[in-house]
């Protein structure tokens, strides 16, 4: 039964618990296990009733939030930030990840999955940049979910304290629904592609906490008004932070790769605080369970 909304794969609802290497479980379908946010619901599948489609998709979207809360929990117990990058095809993606890669990996761990229906072709250019990467090919599928993640992180080397990036699937409106148990989803938007995309694609601009105007390097060659992308975002989602880079020359990436150091810093600080409460709490504990054996 293929997917009610995009058409992207199997909707199964046959699930078991399975437990990942690194220490969480996650409810896994057998074929494509993922579902789409409620407000979606008005789209049909050949042969399903409405109410029954609806149910299908809550139950799907439920599983999915359960991978992503675990993945969650495991990246805040080890301090790994972790971004979920999104965009259509061909705004750069995976060049701006190879520069990115490039700059940090002398810095910190450094890791990504790759995310792409078919071909490993964007794996192999982060690998020879220099950092560990695992592909996961969708096939019909056009985006990621959590439970991919999941399984992902049992091929790549341990992160603690570092920052792991998730390329997702080219596609700017499945991915805007699908919690990963990243710490932000980032835009990216070319500056080929047009000013209107923020409006065209307002759930995706709404869902990212940061938008990259990417291929400044062309601006002198295309007609893009780059206060109009600014405003089409803001006026999606008022919160947004915006940077302009370039992948080719690395203009702009100060600005990146100083908000990814200060998102690592923060997942290390939240990490360490969460270990001194728990220190504390099994402090308080020893020292009951010893006023009550002395009394």
């Amino acid at each position: 039964m293929m997917c009610g909304i995009c058409g992207c794969g199997d909707t199964g609802e046959h699930h078991h618990e399975h437990e990942h290497e690194h220490g969480h479980g996650h409810g896994h379908g057998h074929g494509h296990d993922h579902g789409h946010a409620p407000e979606h619901a008005h789209a049909h599948a050949a042969g399903l009733a409405p109410a029954r489609m609806v149910r299908v998709e809550q139950d799907i979207m439920a599983a999915n939030q359960r991978h992503a809360d675990a993945n969650r929990t495991y990246f805040a117990e080890r301090g790994i930030f972790v971004v979920n990058l999104v965009s259509s095809p061909g705004s750069g993606k995976t060049s701006l990840l190879v520069r990115t890669v490039a700059a940090l990996k002398a810095e910190m761990p450094v890791a990504v999955i790759e995310g792409d229906q078919q071909t490993e072709f964007d794996a192999e250019r982060i690998r020879a940049a220099g950092a560990p990467a695992w592909q996961i090919n969708t096939g019909k599928a056009c985006h990621l979910d959590a439970h991919m993640v999941g399984h992902a992180l049992e091929h790549l080397p341990a992160l603690e304290g570092g920052i792991l990036f998730i390329e997702n699937v080219g596609n700017l409106v499945c991915p805007a629904g699908f919690d990963l148990g990243e710490a932000h989803k980032v835009v990216i938007l070319s500056v080929t592609e047009g000013e209107d995309k923020p409006l065209k694609y307002p759930h995706m601009f709404h869902a990212a906490d940061l938008m990259l105007v990417n291929k400044i390097d062309l601006l002198p060659h295309v007609a893009c008004d780059m206060e109009l992308i600014l405003a089409g975002a803001l006026r999606v989602n008022p919160a947004i932070g915006s940077v302009a880079v370039s992948a080719a020359t690395g203009e702009g990436f100060g600005a990146w790769l100083d908000w990814l150091r200060q998102g690592r810093e923060r997942a290390r600080r939240a990490q360490h605080g969460a270990m001194q409460a728990r220190r504390e709490a099994l402090r308080r504990e020893l020292a009951s369970i010893d006023a009550t054996l002395a009394g």
